[in-house]
């Protein structure tokens, strides 16, 4: 095991706070293991080898520790609070779309400034600590509309369709550089895996592929629902759209059962 301070600190506040949580009743079972899961997640990601691969070795490594607390933890821990409880802090400003979405990829793409991100590695005792805890607020934020929004289906899937396509750019470029950006793991000491270019490349394509997934995936269930809605109330009509059908007006149009006429 190699216990860090998102392991023994931040995992436990957080295991605390969904206990503390619960005490009050209004939690579910399905809200209850949501909460876990994203702890449980937290947790692995800083006290198994992942841990000094990310600080020592491994682009691929750090950026999976990053994917767990900007995107997987925080929806988790968003979908584990309780409808009432959300309801309570509705106005706070940072929880609405047109600055969550914002403020998560002004966080996102801050970080992975090479010199930033060196910066931060280079103090693991401090600045990375910073960094962590700046990713999962950030992700809180972005997915609290989605889980408690009062908006339409239809604006959350454009919500989340604007999520994957400005994200998305940061793990394909770094597929794409044909030279390796982080000097902490150009000088990285390797004795196993793959070269500071293929470990970047790898990084990217893992991001990229995560993001298709998680935000494309979120997305394309909003839009079902949309259509679903809009068809149910009667708006959206896919076999009045059809090419060819024609619509006659209601003094022509025959009664229920009736038979055409003959000619």
């Amino acid at each position: 095991m190699h216990p860090s301070a998102e392991a023994i600190g931040l995992a436990p506040a957080l295991a605390v706070g969904l206990v503390a949580a619960t005490r009050s009743g209004a939690f579910s079972r399905p809200r209850i293991a949501a909460g876990a899961l994203g702890v449980v997640l937290v947790f692995a990601a800083f006290v198994t080898e992942l841990e000094p691969l990310a600080n020592h070795t491994f682009l691929w490594a750090h950026l999976l520790q990053n994917v767990v607390l900007a995107e997987w933890a925080p929806v988790l821990l968003v979908l584990a609070v309780p409808s009432l409880l959300a309801e309570r802090v509705a106005g706070f400003p940072f929880f609405r779309p047109l600055v969550a979405l914002p403020l998560w990829l002004a966080v996102y793409y801050t970080w992975h400034l090479p010199w930033i991100y060196d910066t931060a590695l280079r103090h693991p005792h401090s600045l990375l600590h910073v960094e962590h805890l700046t990713y999962l607020a950030a992700g809180v934020c972005v997915w609290w509309p989605v889980v408690h929004g009062r908006s339409s289906a239809g604006a959350k899937a454009a919500y989340l369709f604007a999520a994957f396509v400005l994200a998305s750019p940061l793990g394909l470029l770094l597929a794409l550089i044909p030279r390796a950006i982080y000097p902490f793991y150009v000088h990285a000491p390797r004795t196993w895996g793959p070269s500071a270019l293929a470990d970047q490349q790898i990084a990217g394509v893992t991001m990229a592929a995560e993001e298709a997934i998680v935000f494309f995936g979120t997305f394309t269930a909003y839009l079902l629902r949309f259509l679903a809605d809009e068809q149910a109330s009667g708006t959206f009509n896919p076999s009045a759209s059809a090419p060819g059908a024609r619509t006659l007006p209601a003094g022509l149009r025959a009664a229920p059962g009736s038979a055409r006429p003959r000619h």
